[in-house]
């Protein structure tokens, strides 16, 4: 079968001169039927639908989930107040732990103290949006035991108020404050707070037992760390449940302030309550373990 081929097409004359001087020309270049303006429309507005669902999720979303505990006392600020019914010890407490022999401490006078934080590195970025307290307090209703009380900013405008407020709690009465690792981080984060805000300092003239150095002089080598949940641990037989670690409190406070659920941040509140109420029965601890001289066993890792 004899197969044809079709005949070349025919040039011009212009174009048989340029091919025979070696002129490579360009193929020819088919132009697309332009798209109707109804067409153009349509898939503009599928291009931003697409950009709509992808940048969905980053928005914010109100969660129905927005209770927090306590009571407002000021616009943004909340008192959250409670009580246990733990007597105050009968005498003064020995600070002798504390490498302050002959020194005592009226325990009606103390504050044991602990802040929640933006976060753990300190400077005039970080603030604290949660101080928690704890106190012997003598109440005519409720009568004698520890007095937990907590401030709570659900707002960034409420830090001065907050400042205020503690600052009429350490005026309440020759306070002595107390606290575990407060003397090198929640303090001095507080006393930035204060000057930002121009207020005055009232925690410099304030007398310190830090709960932290004397705990890590008698127990270091004993146990394999000194944080405070060590401590409750081993010296106090507290174990805490469904507890939120300090480290994710900052989380649970900027989610809260960007329309996210209010879980994490009560128990955030749960956590520091906690630490404050632990702070208290520490101090008794180290008191009674120096007067009688109870002996440390080497820490022992296990198997």
């Amino acid at each position: 079968m004899i197969k044809c081929r079709s005949a070349p097409p025919q040039s011009s004359p212009a174009l048989r001169a340029r091919e025979e001087a070696g002129v490579r020309l360009a193929p020819p270049v088919h132009v697309a039927a332009a798209r109707p303006a109804s067409q153009s429309i349509d898939a503009l507005r599928k291009i931003l639908g697409l950009h709509e669902k992808a940048s969905a999720p980053l928005r914010a979303r109100k969660s129905s989930d927005r209770e927090v505990p306590g009571a407002e006392i000021s616009p943004g600020l909340r008192l959250i107040e409670t009580r246990l019914p733990m007597a105050a010890p009968d005498a003064a407490l020995s600070l002798a732990f504390a490498k302050r022999h002959g020194e005592s401490v009226d325990p009606c006078q103390l504050l044991f103290f602990d802040t929640e934080t933006t976060g753990l590195a300190g400077g005039t970025g970080t603030r604290a949006f949660m101080i928690g307290a704890a106190d012997w307090h003598l109440d005519s209703v409720h009568g004698d035991g520890l007095r937990v009380r907590q401030l709570l900013m659900t707002t960034m405008a409420a830090e001065s108020a907050m400042l205020q407020a503690f600052t009429g709690w350490l005026q309440e009465k020759d306070t002595v404050l107390s606290s575990y690792n407060g003397r090198c981080y929640d303090a001095p984060l507080l006393k930035t707070r204060y000057r930002l805000a121009r207020q005055g300092d009232p925690i410099s003239a304030l007398d310190h037992v830090d709960l932290l150095f004397p705990t890590r002089r008698r127990y270091r080598g004993s146990w394999e760390n000194c944080r405070l949940a060590t401590v409750e641990r081993e010296l106090l037989r507290i174990v805490r449940e469904d507890d939120l670690p300090g480290s994710q409190a900052p989380a649970a406070w900027l989610d809260y302030l960007r329309g996210g659920p209010a879980l994490n941040l009560r128990r955030v509140a749960a956590h520091n309550h906690q630490d404050v109420v632990t702070l208290a029965l520490l101090m008794l601890r180290l008191v009674e373990v120096e007067a009688t001289g109870e002996e440390i066993l080497p820490f022992v890792a296990a198997p």
